[in-house]
């Protein structure tokens, strides 16, 4: 049976009041020769505070909770880092559920999980929650955030990249290097995330005269299959010279269909990633991509639940890091 503070009481010799004050440090009722013995008696005893009792009876939790996408892609990591960073930094501890892919009882199960529990937010990445979900979130009265997503016409609290920008500046760099086929393999046009990156898409083309044949955008869930389906949709006689994959997952499932087809990137197809994650360095050719801040998400999320009033939408930057898989062309192609 697990000791209780009617124990610790009774074997250094003091009061449970006593016990419970030496417990919770504070200091001003108790001596140091006390403390020591209330010390001496727990850990003989192996007692372990339980700390979500205490937080329930306080209403003062130290848990913060991160329910993720399950979706296939590898972004979430990165967060969750800069989570756990800036939750250190303040002596906060981080849970993680899943909330699976666009699956809302999932959503359902994962929201009542951390509901019934005390902690003090709840930070959603790249969760797009059904409306009867979002309602039970905000019934709840707990802070939130949401990273690495944004929403049309909702004053939702939300801190993401710029993916209109984001879908625009990948097609630029393209552009820029003298292509004028490129395609956007893919990417989720469903939600608000998907439609910004074509509609930055498809604006650049404009701004250069072009306009995306119907096939030159393969939709999907960003995940290395969803990369390698559209390549199979392309083919090997593809009249496209570039393509850009809506994720780091999504542009390998298309580089590496594409070798399997008998095109050589970048020789034969160019290939620049939306993401930037590690994962354009570990491949080869390594992956230009345009690059998100996701740790800074993670941080700017934790700053989101402690600020004492709710912060304005924050969108973080992004950045193009030219690696490998990009080439130049001379005309030949074009």
């Amino acid at each position: 049976m697990a000791a209780t503070i009617k124990d610790i009481a009774k074997l250094a010799g003091v009061s449970t009041a006593t016990v419970s004050r030496v417990l919770a440090h504070k200091t001003a009722f108790f001596s140091a020769a006390t403390a020591q013995k209330v010390q001496a008696a727990a850990a003989t005893l192996g007692y372990q505070k339980n700390t979500a009792a205490a937080e329930l009876v306080t209403r003062q939790s130290h848990v913060i909770a991160a329910v993720v996408n399950s979706t296939k892609t590898n972004f979430a990591s990165q967060i969750i880092e800069g989570i756990q960073a800036e939750a250190h930094r303040h002596d906060l501890n981080v849970i993680i559920l899943y909330a699976g892919d666009a699956d809302a009882e999932q959503q359902r199960r994962a929201l009542m999980t951390v509901i019934e529990r005390p902690v003090m937010g709840i930070l959603l990445l790249s969760v797009d929650l059904a409306a009867e979900n979002l309602t039970l979130l905000q019934q709840s009265q707990l802070p939130y955030c949401f990273l690495s997503i944004s929403f049309d016409g909702e004053r939702l609290p939300y801190i993401t990249s710029d993916d209109w920008q984001v879908g625009y500046l990948a097609t630029q760099a393209l552009l820029d290097q003298g292509h004028r086929r490129i395609g956007l393999a893919g990417v989720d046009s469903d939600f608000h995330t998907g439609r910004l990156r074509v509609l930055g898409y498809t604006q650049a083309l404009k701004n250069a005269g072009i306009t995306a044949a119907p096939d030159w955008i393969q939709l999907g869930n960003y995940s290395y299959a969803a990369g390698q389906t559209a390549m199979r949709a392309y083919g090997a006689k593809t009249s496209l010279t570039a393509v850009v994959g809506a994720s780091d997952m999504a542009a390998i499932g298309v580089m590496n269909q594409a070798r399997d087809l008998g095109l050589a990137v970048p020789t034969d197809l160019s290939i620049i990633a939306i993401d930037g994650t590690e994962l354009c360095s570990l491949v080869q050719p390594s992956l230009t991509s345009v690059s998100q801040n996701f740790y800074e998400m993670g941080i700017a999320g934790v700053q989101q639940l402690r600020a004492k009033e709710a912060l304005p939408q924050k969108i973080t930057p992004i950045q193009l890091v030219n690696r490998q898989s990009v080439r130049r062309l001379n005309g030949d192609r074009k």
